[in-house]
């Protein structure tokens, strides 16, 4: 009687097929143009200033702090808007490029728009029309007062 079992070397081997196929896949993502692909999608993520800017909150026993980093953002690029119980900073950035000839002809121009917008949920209700918010150095520190709720006594 022959033995039927494959043999660990055939190319029909489960073990052989896996290694060929995590060879073919490693080969894929390591020539070009999916490896310059991957890398532009990366440079664009992690190039764009407050693609996802980090914001910080505090809780103390009166106010919500939100600081958020906004390195080269401008005051005017920014818009906050307070809801009952939650945040939304908003930062739009506007780019404007025009190339002109030696004949003072427009020759390309260009315009780019960024949006981002970051939401922070509060766990309580806030005063809306006590917030406070200042903006230096790239940091935007926004100053949220709770309102407070009455305690009631169980008789």
């Amino acid at each position: 009687m022959t033995d039927k079992s494959p043999d660990k070397k055939s190319p029909g081997h489960p073990s052989e097929t896996v290694n060929y196929f995590l060879k073919a896949m490693n080969d894929f993502f390591e020539h070009r143009p999916v490896k310059g692909l991957l890398e532009s999608m990366d440079e664009l993520f992690s190039s764009t200033p407050f693609s996802s800017f980090p914001a910080e909150l505090k809780e103390t026993e009166k106010e919500y702090i939100i600081d958020a980093k906004l390195p080269g953002i401008q005051k005017e690029q920014i818009a906050i808007d307070v809801w009952n119980q939650h945040v939304t900073i908003s930062v739009l950035h506007h780019e404007s490029f025009t190339a002109e000839n030696e004949y003072k002809e427009i020759i390309q121009r260009k315009e780019t728009m960024k949006k981002s917008t970051r939401t922070i949920p509060l766990a309580k209700p806030i005063d809306n029309k006590g917030v406070k918010a200042s903006f230096k150095n790239g940091l935007l520190n926004i100053q949220i007062p709770k309102i407070k709720g009455k305690r009631i006594e169980i008789s």
